[in-house]
């Protein structure tokens, strides 16, 4: 029975995500629960697990494809199918077990008669030929055997080109084996042998394109000679066994005669001045135990096996598709370097981008310390390798691009600033976060302090924390969950820590932590990223001291921390008045939805944080 994959709902407000990489290739075991495939939405990436065990037997959604929720991925078949090929292997060797009646005479009655033959075979020569007539019945090809074929490999997919053939004519080969690598303009991916055998004949060759459904090989029952095979396999003596090289063919699929007959007239044509061609087939069946020997029809795969395979080693390292090559080479990146996180280590675009990305940042870490000497700041930055290049924008930076439009096309937004002193906050933390580590386990940074103040602040000003539906209602939430944006390698994560109004300094100390370990392993979750309410993105982590940031759509309001920077402000000091001192000062700025937020709410909102902020009590909470 077949059990259909589908994209699961995987978040608030998510309505589609993208497959980003496949786990396992088509015609691949999987069990129930086994991670099938990786998905990425605006929120999350995550793997989808199969539903049921079985063998994957058709990919829908090819990599790199975005679908809605609820959409067909993939077709998991129990195994019913696995039967209808299990009889076609079964009577190769049925049939090789049946050679004690090879009776060589019999069929040497009508040696170059076809159409004659099958009446003679019928009684006798079946066991003896070799499971070359065998495989004729089930393909329809030069070769005779199990057909390969491009199979679908994704929407609006309609050809891919041959990379690499994995195995060479003449091996041996199982089923779901990787047989070949395939290219198309959506993804790049192996293509398993359907059924067990031999590869008798290669269709398409390395570099080539073909069209969805054509014919790639041709795989025969195993130890089968390959196609153009048996002319130098037939050299040897005796003419009189040649019936039977045709009655065979005709026995076991009387209705399929047509079939075994096309193959050996081309045997006879380019031999067709000396006799002994044809003889040669003689002796293989005259003993039918040999005839399925190994020896002779061995031979002439090696002969055959180093063309598919120069071509495939003259590759540096592990083999890259031609597209992620020139996608390197663009970029600066050696290939060498790379790990690839593809299916058996293949190296993707994604990993290339990332390690140009890397590569990028470790040149301007390279460069900071060469310049601090002088005391000037960083030296002259590098000119990047992408400058001048016209590359595809990544997938995710399509996601955020896409829903920063539609916050600004949704929403009347503009954004109010203010100043803050948090020299005591400051003063608390360096006197604390010793003590804080050893008894909490995590570091104590200045992000729980503003988070704390803002998830307080939240309760008293509800139009700050709500968001308004479609129908013109609007919804004041009644939990603080506070998203945390993020700058990562692969993009803006925004993971939200829960009830962030109900925990103490700790607990959001310890699930900022949580979180961005998350995100710099890759292991969130759709959950860790649904359920915002309120986004906290702190823009002066790389030294910015404001910005107009761009609220979290659907929510309705977004505080944005700037850099905490030590300047002499004038202070009202109780004692010696109006005076000058060097205070940590910081700049917060609220992005808020006119639509719902006033001004004077905003503002509110900011004198409320503020004020928690510069007051600074925070001793109880942190053993002081």
């Amino acid at each position: 029975m077949a059990v259909s994959v589908t994209l699961p709902a995987l978040g608030e407000s998510v309505t589609e995500g993208t497959v980003t990489r496949w786990l396992k290739a088509e015609g691949e075991h999987v069990e129930a629960d086994e991670p099938l495939l990786e998905v990425s939405t605006d929120k999350v990436d995550t793997e989808i697990p199969s539903p049921a065990s079985g063998t994957l037997s058709s990919i829908k959604v090819a990599e790199d494809e975005t679908v809605e929720v609820g959409a067909e991925l993939a077709v998991i078949d129990d195994g019913s199918g696995a039967p209808a090929e299990a009889p076609a292997q079964a009577q190769a060797p049925a049939a090789a077990e049946a050679p004690a009646p090879a009776p060589a005479p019999e069929p040497q009655a009508a040696p170059a008669q076809p159409q004659q033959a099958p009446a003679q075979p019928q009684a006798q020569p079946e066991p003896a030929q070799a499971q070359a007539p065998q495989q004729a019945a089930p393909s329809g090809g030069a070769a005779e055997g199990t057909d390969v074929v491009l199979p679908a490999l994704g929407e609006s997919v309609t050809e891919g080109t041959v990379t690499r053939w994995l195995k060479s004519v003449g091996e041996e080969v199982e089923a779901d084996e990787p047989l070949l690598e395939v290219s198309t303009d959506k993804v790049d991916t192996e293509i398993p042998a359907p059924a067990s055998g031999t590869l008798l004949e290669i269709v398409v060759g390395e570099d080539e394109t073909a069209e969805v459904g054509a014919k790639l090989a041709v795989i025969g029952a195993a130890g089968a000679a390959p196609a153009q095979a048996p002319a130098p396999a037939q050299p040897e003596p005796q003419a009189q066994p040649e019936p039977q090289a045709r009655p065979e063919p005709q026995p076991e699929p009387q209705a399929e005669a047509p079939a075994p007959a096309p193959a050996p007239e081309p045997k006879p044509e380019p031999q067709a001045a000396p006799a002994q061609p044809r003889q040669a087939p003689a002796q293989p069946q005259a003993q039918p135990e040999p005839a399925q020997a190994q020896a002779p029809q061995q031979a002439p795969a090696p002969a055959q096996a180093p063309a598919p395979a120069a071509p495939a080693g003259g590759g540096e390292g592990a083999y890259v598709t031609p597209l992620v090559r020139k996608l390197a080479a663009e970029n600066g990146v050696d290939l060498s370097t790379v790990k690839g996180t593809g299916v058996g280590g293949r190296i993707r675009k994604q990993d290339v981008v990332a390690a140009a990305e890397a590569a990028r940042a470790q040149a301007a870490q390279a460069q900071a310390p060469a310049a601090a000497p002088a005391g000037r700041g960083p030296a002259k930055a590098e000119p990047s390798p992408l400058r001048g290049q016209t590359v595809p924008m990544t997938r995710i930076r399509k996601v955020i691009a896409e829903n920063m439009m539609k916050a600004l096309h949704s929403q009347a937004q503009l954004s109010t600033v203010v100043e803050v002193d948090v020299t005591r906050i400051m003063r608390l933390r360096a006197r604390a976060k010793e003590d804080f580590l050893a008894r909490e386990g995590v570091k104590l940074s200045p992000m729980p302090f503003f988070v704390k103040a803002a998830a307080e602040a939240l309760k008293a000003h509800p139009s700050i924390n709500a968001k308004i539906n479609d129908d013109g209602t609007v919804t004041y939430h009644d939990v603080e969950n506070i998203g945390i944006a993020v700058d990562s390698e692969k993009g803006l994560m925004v993971p939200v820590i829960k009830g962030a109004g109900d925990l103490s300094l700790a607990g959001i100390a310890k699930k900022t932590a949580e979180l961005a370990g998350k995100v710099r392993t890759g292991k969130l979750s759709p959950d860790d990223m649904s359920g915002g309410t309120f986004t906290i993105s702190n823009t002066g982590s790389r030294g910015a001291l404001f910005d107009t940031i761009i609220v979290n759509y659907p929510q309705v309001a977004e505080l944005g921390i700037g850099a905490t920077v030590r300047r002499p402000v004038v202070v009202d000091h109780p004692e010696l008045g109006e005076t000058i001192a060097v205070r940590d000062m910081v700049y917060l700025t609220l992005s808020y939805d006119h639509q719902l937020v006033d001004g004077a709410d905003a503002a509110r909102y900011l004198t409320d944080v503020k004020a928690r902020l510069e007051a600074g009590e925070f001793e109880g909470e942190l053993g002081l």
